[in-house]
């Protein structure tokens, strides 16, 4: 019955949503129930996660290196990269100038009067600086970076190498084949590692079903259901609608073949850990060159961030309503550039987007207490966010793609007489 792996994913979703919610109301006395399973399925959980994080950056490495070293030439680099990088910049630019439109209408957390915990600070109080983002995406050691996982600086790395590789040529053929078939082993580790993927999900929604406490979100449901409405609308509606405009893929294929993605980030919050997944999608199941899909997709995880961006937006203008210190009009234009670049800036792991909102509540003069709330809801906030992100980065590959099939067909064409 259940012979896609989508379809398995989302079996385990919810199985393991459903057996969480059943231990932590129908045993809330048994310790065993509440303390022994959930720490067993929390183990699970993590390893199965520490599993996938265990192939990104070999993969990531591999793939962006054997995409160039595929190239026609490094001409079609050049192309690819500021096609890829200017439409990763406008996904978020447009994402956030919706959800500022969206957010002034609606006016989630208007007169809630809400207070929060006095005790809440903030581990960081400044936006991060475009320069020293730049400066840092050249590693000073490349093994640090490695063992870090910092992708921006593995990904120079990559780039560097892949060009370097592809200006020399046949003579160093050798390496290009090296390689190729480094590529392909991280590609089937990860259908390995996908086959298990149900259980992994399952072990995970278990550990959340068993903790999250429904109250935090009923207390401010508008709120959470304008963000997770506006990161299901841009993911399942906008994306798909966009592909089916501009390539050969019709909206309704589109969402299907990004189906067991979606699950999978929804289940993981993890853009990072998705990267494996996203790879699989393109190359499989929409028909992306590896070279486009190994070079455009590590960047989206790193730097395209249309759910971060909606998140952190939504999140500013609710904590303003709430607290009394609505954001004004001439606040509009510092609050897009700060989502703008705190959204590049987020971690493409579990928990990333928090930490940005507590940057622009600082920024902004908003309340700091009101991080205590925010958080409450993140666990959940933060699986569409995932989503979202991960979608896009295939959206604007596809589209990178498609683009780039078009001018190789130009340049196939017969020259006329």
């Amino acid at each position: 019955m259940f012979k896609s792996l989508s379809s398995r994913i989302f079996v385990g979703l919810f199985a393991g949503l459903i057996l969480g919610t059943i231990i932590q109301y129908g045993f809330a006395g048994s310790s065993f129930a509440n303390t022994t399973l959930v720490d067993i399925a929390s183990g699970a959980g993590s390893m199965f996660v520490q599993l996938i994080m265990m192939l990104v950056v070999p993969l990531v490495f591999f793939s962006i290196v054997t995409g160039i070293a595929e190239l026609r030439d490094l001409k079609s680099f050049g192309r690819l990269g500021s096609k890829t990088f200017g439409l990763y910049l406008v996904n978020t630019a447009v994402a956030i100038i919706v959800s500022i439109g969206l957010a002034m209408w609606i006016a989630p957390g208007a007169g809630m009067n809400l207070v929060g915990d006095q005790n809440a600070s903030l581990t960081s109080t400044e936006l991060p600086g475009f320069i020293d983002m730049i400066v840092n995406i050249i590693p000073s050691n490349p093994i640090q970076a490695f063992a870090s996982g910092n992708m921006l600086q593995i990904i120079f790395m990559a780039l560097l190498t892949g060009g370097i590789v592809k200006a020399l040529g046949d003579e160093v053929q050798p390496v290009v084949a090296f390689f190729q078939l480094g590529n392909k082993i991280m590609l089937k580790m990860i259908t390995v590692v996908m086959s298990i993927a149900p259980i992994g999900v399952f072990a995970l929604m278990v550990k959340l079903g068993a903790t999250f406490e429904p109250e935090a979100f009923l207390s401010v449901f508008s709120y959470m259901a304008v963000i997770v409405g506006l990161l299901a609308f841009w993911a399942l509606v906008v994306y798909p609608v966009v592909i089916g405009m501009t390539t050969n893929i019709s909206a309704s294929e589109f969402r299907r073949k990004t189906r067991e993605q979606f699950l999978f980030a929804l289940s993981t919050a993890s853009s990072n850990a998705t990267i494996p997944v996203t790879m699989r999608t393109l190359t499989e199941k929409l028909g992306v060159k590896r070279s486009v899909a190994g070079f455009g997709v590590p960047m989206g995880a790193t730097m395209n961030m249309s759910g971060v961006a909606i998140y952190i937006t939504v999140a500013a203008f609710f904590v303003g309503n709430a607290f009394g210190t609505p954001i004004t009009m001439d606040q509009i234009p510092v609050l897009a550039f700060s989502v703008f670049l705190l959204s590049i800036g987020a971690g493409g792991v579990p928990g990333g987007g928090i930490v940005m909102i507590g940057v622009l509540i600082h920024q902004m003069g908003l309340p700091v207490e009101a991080i205590a709330l925010v958080a409450a809801l993140d666990r959940i906030i933060d699986m569409f966010c995932t989503s979202t992100n991960v979608v896009g980065d295939s959206a604007v590959v596809t589209m990178v793609d498609h683009s780039e099939k078009l001018e190789e067909a130009k340049l196939n064409e017969p020259v006329k007489a």
